[in-house]
């Protein structure tokens, strides 16, 4: 299991909370500090089954600061925005084997967890 997590959040602090009371062994990525690069965020995208723009925090003041108007954007570019930025990047997430969720609410961590981490 890995938790993308931004210590900063409080929904990604549960999440992490979350995780080490469940027991399961799990990485941490503080993406933040490691950020992720195009084909990781591709990977992910894949794994969460969704496209780019609903993985991007569309209320992020970087988006205001930088003019950037996210229904213009094409796939690559908002991949690339989270390459550049990753502080757009929704979380927390979780990644189990062939599946991951952002964990908003954070019973979708919980239900991710509770299918996938008894079979690992």
């Amino acid at each position: 299991m890995i938790l993308y997590h931004n210590p900063n959040c409080s929904k990604s602090r549960a999440a992490l909370a979350l995780l080490e009371a469940s027991g399961h062994p799990f990485i941490i990525r503080e993406y933040l500090k490691d950020p992720l690069d195009a084909s990781e965020i591709r990977d992910l995208l894949t794994l969460l089954d969704i496209e780019p723009n609903a993985l991007i925090r569309s209320k992020e003041p970087i988006l205001k600061t930088h003019n950037i108007d996210l229904l213009t954007c094409n796939r690559g570019e908002l991949i690339e925005l989270m390459v550049l930025h990753p502080i757009l990047i929704e979380r927390p997430i979780l990644a189990v084997a062939n599946k991951a969720s952002i964990g908003r609410p954070i019973e979708r961590i919980t239900a991710l967890v509770n299918q996938y981490a008894p079979n690992l």
